[in-house]
C-alpha cells in the first residue's frame, strides 16, 4: 500500500503511466480508506487487515492477482470520469482474457449483496465470468495523478498469472500502441515508500483510525 501511494505522490514526475503487479506473502484483506475498521473486521477472518490509499470496500487477498496503475495528470486517462475510467479498465482486462480463450463480460448493473464488501456482488462495469464477479478495482485521483488498485479473483485454473500479465501488455499494445519498459523511478520512489510504510502503513493505529 505504501508503494502504491508513493507512486501516486510522484505521478507527475513519471513521463508515462506505471503498471505494477504484485502478490501477497500471506492471506490478507484490504479495505477502502474511508471504511471503518470495526465494521471490516466483523466480515472477514483474514488478517492482516490493511487500509488502502484508494476508496472502495473489502477485498480478500489470498490467491488473487493484484495490480496497480498510476497515470500522471498529463495523461488522457486522467481526464476520464471515474465511471468511464472503470469501464475502460475492465474492457482492457476482458480483452486480455479473450486473447487467452476465456470468456468474460462487463456487468451492466448492480447486485451488491453485503455493504462494504467489494466481491460480494457485481457493480456496474465489474468483470464477470460465468455470472460471478472476478475483477474489481478502486480509484483515487489527486492533482498529480490517478491511482487504480485492482484485483483478479477466482482465476481460470488453466491460466497462470504470467500468461495473463503478458496478455494484458499485448492487448494494450494492440489497442493503444502502448510500449513497455522497466520502471526507472527508484531510488527516490523507494525512499518515499519506505517513509510511508514506517510512518503510516506499518502502524496498527493507522489502519484503525476510523
Amino acid at each position: 500500500m505504501a508503494a502504491d501511494e508513493a507512486l501516486l505522490e510522484r505521478a507527475s514526475q513519471w513521463p508515462m503511466p506505471v503498471l505494477r503487479v504484485y502478490s501477497w506473502t500471506q492471506p490478507a484483506a484490504s479495505f477502502g480508506y474511508f471504511q471503518h475498521y470495526a465494521e471490516m473486521e466483523k466480515v472477514t477472518a483474514l488478517r492482516p487487515l490493511v487500509r488502502r490509499p484508494t476508496a472502495g470496500g473489502l477485498v480478500p487477498h489470498d490467491a488473487d492477482w493484484t495490480y496497480s496503475l498510476i497515470f500522471p495528470s498529463s495523461h488522457s486517462w486522467y481526464s476520464l470520469r471515474a465511471e468511464e475510467s472503470y469501464r475502460r479498465l475492465h474492457e482492457w482486462i476482458r480483452d486480455s482474457f479473450t486473447q487467452l480463450g476465456v470468456a468474460t463480460e462487463l456487468s451492466t448493473c448492480c447486485a451488491k449483496e453485503l455493504p462494504g464488501q467489494c466481491f460480494a456482488g457485481p457493480e456496474k462495469f465489474d468483470l464477470l465470468r460465468d455470472g460471478g464477479k472476478i475483477a474489481g478495482a478502486a480509484q483515487r485521483r489527486t492533482r498529480d495523478g490517478l491511482l487504480i488498485q485492482g484485483s483478479i479473483q477466482r482465476q481460470p485454473p488453466s491460466l497462470s498469472r504470467g500468461q495473463w500479465e503478458r496478455s494484458l501488455q499485448e492487448t494494450a499494445t494492440v489497442a493503444w500502441g502502448t510500449g513497455w519498459g522497466e520502471f526507472s523511478g527508484a531510488p527516490e520512489w523507494k525512499r518515499c515508500a519506505d517513509a510511508l510504510h514506517a510512518g503510516r502503513y506499518s502502524q496498527d493505529s493507522f489502519h484503525r483510525k476510523r
